[in-house]
């Protein structure tokens, strides 16, 4: 099985994610890119960050003691956002970045995730050749990097977020969500320096509470909050702040796809083409085709989105999920950043996200997780095969069916859409139990 997964490396922290592998892949990866010349004429110089999982300080002593014996200078920023990572390789004119979290996993989780010079995660081809240097044994015959802390890190991410929007926030009641993950020292004080009235909930991350029953993957705490506070919107990030999901003043859910169509209206950020993924819902596609913007589908994973962008000079894609990716002022899915566009939107337009959020009806969509079964087997079995093609062709343009393996847990993912929400629910328990029977281990 391949180490690395749709999101770097990830796995239970101290059983799947050993110190000893931390350190063996920051070793593997300074001699891949010390091969492909990424350090070439000059003293190399990496980031390294962490959320706010208790693991974290033992695989960030064992990264950056990795990464120093290969000559590599060693920059630790502490608890911050994985997009902050992604800015700071540019800003600080890094040579690589490391980011410790396992995103919306549970706390005794965590992972590993690099960033090349130009601020984008690696590509499966560079790790790919990391994960086969793990058996090789490599002396660098260089002089120890020095490992250092960087305070500065955390005012500079601020002031890069702020300084991409030119309205305030004056008025506006927010409760933002912090996920007690690497969003809490920044979000909160971030949408103040615009002006809003916050009110931060799960805030206080102590190693151990980070996504629990809170967060992006868990809404019912910012939604009853919104509602009690009679709030404007609440904003609800994952642990690591590489995405955001968004709650209007009456409690409903925008997701990525409504975030997404809302931008895409953005007079400063026009597009002619929005870059989603398999998980994009329908809904948003059909609004698109009003709006007359073209829409590109990629697999699950915002590096993939990404690698759409870039290759075909798209500025704007992302997923269901809420990671957004605004190419003018990032390389990679920002929470923080689609937040604030997202409500410099709503002062731009001087309505409410609810209002904006008209523009699109979403398509009933059921997703179930099925698990216990073998998912290298998925692709080969001809009964799941046929009955998907039955319902597909039932279906015809008024829904879809999905089926793929998680590239993050041990799960087959089953999702299908239709104009009602009965027939996707009937058609994707039919298509799970039959996953179920087919493939179970």
């Amino acid at each position: 099985m391949a180490l690395f997964g749709t999101d770097g490396v990830r796995g239970l922290a101290g059983v799947d994610l050993t110190e000893k592998l931390a350190h063996d892949l920051s070793v593997a990866a300074a001699h891949v890119l010390t091969d492909m010349g990424e350090f070439a004429g000059h003293k190399p110089k990496a980031i390294i960050a962490q959320d706010s999982r208790e693991s974290g300080a033992c695989l960030e002593r064992s990264i950056a003691e990795g990464l120093s014996r290969c000559g590599i200078d060693v920059q630790l920023v502490g608890i911050l956002p994985t997009p902050a990572v992604s800015f700071l390789v540019l800003d600080l004119k890094a040579d690589l970045g490391v980011m410790i979290s396992a995103s919306h996993n549970p706390a005794t989780d965590n992972g590993i995730k690099f960033f090349a010079r130009d601020g984008t995660k690696l590509a499966d081809s560079v790790e790919a050749q990391i994960e086969s240097q793990l058996k090789i044994d490599w002396q660098p015959g260089v002089a120890p990097g020095e490992i250092e802390k960087d305070e500065s890190a955390r005012e500079r991410y601020l002031k890069h977020l702020l300084a991409t929007i030119d309205c305030d926030f004056k008025g506006l009641k927010i409760v933002v969500d912090c996920a007690n993950g690497a969003a809490s020292n920044v979000a909160p004080e971030a949408l103040r320096r615009a002006g809003a009235e916050v009110i931060a909930i799960n805030d206080q991350p102590n190693g151990k509470n980070i996504n629990e029953n809170c967060g992006s993957t868990y809404l019912a705490g910012v939604i009853a909050r919104v509602k009690s506070e009679r709030a404007d919107l609440g904003i609800s990030h994952d642990g690591d702040a590489d995405r955001v999901l968004a709650i209007d003043h009456l409690g409903n859910v925008i997701d990525g796809d409504f975030i997404l169509g809302i931008l895409a209206q953005h007079t400063e950020l026009p597009t002619k083409v929005v870059v989603g993924t398999v998980m994009t819902n329908l809904g948003l596609i059909r609004a698109l085709e009003k709006l007359g913007v073209g829409f590109v589908a990629t697999p699950v994973g915002d590096r993939y989105v990404l690698e759409e962008m870039l290759k075909f000079g798209h500025s704007l894609g992302g997923e269901q999920s809420g990671h957004i990716i605004m190419r003018k002022f990032s390389t990679t899915g920002d929470g923080l950043l689609t937040a604030l566009h997202l409500i410099g939107e709503m002062v731009r337009r001087k309505t409410t996200l609810n209002e904006l959020a008209k523009f699109m009806s979403r398509y009933p969509q059921v997703l179930i997780n099925v698990k216990g079964v073998d998912k290298t087997r998925l692709s080969t079995n001809e009964k799941i095969r046929n009955r998907v093609s039955e319902i597909e062709r039932g279906l015809g343009n008024s829904g879809r069916v999905l089926l793929r393996a998680s590239g993050t847990e041990p799960v087959i993912r089953v999702m299908v859409e239709a104009a009602e929400e009965k027939s996707a629910t009937e058609f994707a328990e039919s298509i799970a139990a039959l996953v179920k029977s087919e493939l179970s281990i």
